[in-house]
């Protein structure tokens, strides 16, 4: 049975400077910097898509973004997913600090309030649905749930990833497998947050100035 092998947040280092090789964490941690690269080019080109479709003519004589754009709704999720985001950040500077108790806290303040977010998000479609405003009945509207959707598909995975590593971090503590993955769950949470930013500015805001 192997022994696990524990390291210190405090004096942890993602690169090691003594040597000419990267060390577990760095190599790691850059390898996921390649992952998001290559997302962030899937969504460049959902917002392509979007802004493209984003015109009365390509409503098909359906509802266009006066009638599906909830900004007070988009603003309340905004609110719960950058406390989210915040809360993140209080757990890793538990992680610094080696404190498995606010490390803890801080993913499950991320955890529910990215819940928050979800809820909000799932309630604001289930109308629009009820309403007849789904993806197939037009071309915007398929832009539209395509590219909020798949940033709420990422918020999913977020959630089920910051369950995880609660699980992990209770049973293993500070490993280094458990720190880069605590790291690299930052890279992909702190990027939601920034996408999060360009659907509110573009496909909010900017449909609000279409709302009657």
């Amino acid at each position: 049975m192997s022994q696990q092998i524990s390291v210190d947040p405090a004096t942890a280092v993602l690169w090691d400077q003594s040597h000419s090789e990267h060390d577990m964490i760095a190599t790691r941690t850059f390898g996921f910097w390649l992952y998001l690269l290559s997302d962030a080019m899937i969504v460049s080109g959902l917002f392509a898509s979007y802004i493209v479709l984003d015109h009365r003519v390509n409503a098909a004589g359906g509802p266009g973004p006066g009638d599906v754009i909830h900004p007070v709704t988009a603003f309340w999720g905004t609110v719960l997913l950058f406390s989210a985001i915040l809360a993140y950040g209080a757990a890793m500077v538990g992680l610094k600090r080696g404190d498995r108790r606010v490390v803890l806290a801080g993913l499950g303040g991320a955890f529910f309030l990215g819940g928050g977010f979800l809820l909000v998000e799932g309630s604001d479609f289930a109308q629009l649905a009820l309403q007849g405003m789904v993806p197939e009945r037009s071309g915007y509207l398929s832009a539209f749930y395509t590219l909020v959707l798949y940033h709420g598909a990422h918020l999913v995975f977020g959630l089920l990833w910051i369950a995880v590593m609660m699980v992990q971090v209770v049973r293993a503590g500070f490993t280094p497998n458990v720190v880069y993955r605590l790291l690299n769950l930052k890279l992909f949470w702190f990027f939601q947050g920034f996408i999060w930013i360009y659907v509110f500015s573009f496909v909010y805001l900017v449909g609000a100035l279409h709302v009657a």
